[in-house]
């Protein structure tokens, strides 16, 4: 027996779920390639001392970015303090930290830490500090960008709503009603429980 409904859509996949799959496989590919190609000109050993040297370097390179990642951390956590006992309003810092890219520092001592040397010359290449910083203002325009062309109801409102603070500091959820938007008859609803209990 048939109704008169249609079979509901399925999803379209993103980009990013129908490339990524290839692109690791091509990255692994080129990887072991690469690896063949350098070992058969300089040898096993000498591959295989690289890729050690890159694990340690990567290790450590973690182990100080995530001392700077506690460090920036204890700091707010200080400032903090320090405004409550003057008995001021802790304001939120001015994108401290940010301007180390301590993210793109860890993520270039993972590249480092995973075996490969495509993956150890872009891990060398986010030690450099103006890399970095490169890298991530276009990662901050890609996302300012993105955020501003989505859609209503999406994930850039619950980032505005997020930004949302009282005067002590706390976050309040929220909505934003304009005056000027035109409003159908609204009927009260005797089913809300009241805002104070």
């Amino acid at each position: 027996m048939t109704t008169g409904a249609s079979a509901p859509l399925a999803p379209q996949r993103s980009r990013a779920r129908t490339f990524l799959p290839l692109g690791l496989a091509v990255w692994l590919v080129l990887e072991i390639w690469l690896l063949t190609v350098v070992a058969n000109a300089v040898g096993g050993v000498t591959v295989f001392l690289l890729l050690v040297a890159g694990a340690v370097l990567g290790a450590a390179v973690i182990k100080r970015a995530g001392r700077r990642a506690f460090a920036n951390l204890t700091g707010t956590f200080q400032r903090a303090q320090e405004a409550a006992r003057r008995g001021e309003v802790p304001q939120p810092d001015d994108r401290a930290g940010a301007a180390d890219r301590n993210g793109f520092l860890m993520l270039g001592g993972l590249l480092l830490m995973i075996p490969g040397l495509f993956s150890d010359a872009a891990g060398l290449l986010l030690l450099i500090p103006q890399v970095r910083t490169a890298v991530g203002r276009y990662a901050e325009k890609t996302v300012e960008r993105r955020m501003g062309a989505a859609a209503p109801g999406s994930l850039q409102d619950a980032f505005r709503q997020a930004r949302m603070h009282r005067p002590d500091g706390k976050v309040v959820q929220g909505e934003v009603i304009r005056e000027d938007a035109s409003q159908g008859p609204r009927e009260p609803r005797d089913d809300r429980p009241p805002l104070m209990p």
